[in-house]
């Protein structure tokens, strides 16, 4: 099952493929997109990539152990929904014109919704089974929403864009040795007996 690092690797994974989808245009260069909140004072970058909240999928929660090997269950996993701002650095020297913002926009819409689907198994690579994958869908959010999340880190409210990535399951270190079976008893009911009893008989 993934590991704890499977939240990072989820953030990680969206600020290498708008690197790889944006440089070097609409952006010049890949050091221009970092994980960062709108609240760093870094002023170098000019897209931010910024995980402001995590909430348990309970639609999605496991309740069957987990059997590992002969002798041990593991708990099932935890789903959860991570939840990505992505934004325009307001703090940036570069002199960026609203055009300018609203086309850095549309290239990252263009590129999540080409990529909405994650495999868990290509963000660690060590997985020996297939895990379920990660959606990237965009989060729902009222304007008023929108700008309590600004407000969160005060700053102003921007054109941004709110994005959810789920389910990102949670692996659990809580692993059970159950006792081997040394044995078996099997008992034969009356009812059997006596259709043997018939049998012989008509033959």
């Amino acid at each position: 099952m993934a590991d704890y690092s499977i939240i990072s690797d989820t953030s990680n994974f969206m600020c290498k493929m708008l690197r790889e989808k944006m440089c070097p245009e609409p952006i010049p260069s890949t050091n221009n997109i970092q994980i960062s909140s709108p609240a760093s004072q870094d002023v170098d970058y000019l897209v931010g990539v910024y995980l402001y909240d995590i909430k348990e999928e309970p639609d999605a929660t496991q309740s069957q152990m987990i059997r590992r090997g002969s002798v041990q269950l593991q708990r099932p996993p935890r789903p959860y929904g991570l939840y990505y701002m992505v934004f325009i650095n307001g703090s940036s020297q570069m002199g960026l014109k609203d055009l300018d913002i609203q086309k850095i926009v549309g290239k990252i819409l263009q590129i999540v919704n080409d990529n909405s689907i994650i495999s868990p198994n290509t963000l660690q690579l060590w997985l020996d089974i297939i895990e379920p994958p990660i959606h990237i869908t965009q989060a729902k959010l009222t304007m008023e929403e929108k700008q309590r999340v600004w407000q969160g880190v005060n700053k102003p409210y921007q054109l941004s864009l709110f994005f959810k990535a789920s389910p990102v399951l949670v692996s659990s270190e809580v692993v059970v040795n159950t006792p081997p079976v040394t044995d078996a008893t099997f008992t034969v009911s009356a009812v059997d007996e006596e259709r043997s009893d018939m049998l012989g008989r008509h033959n």
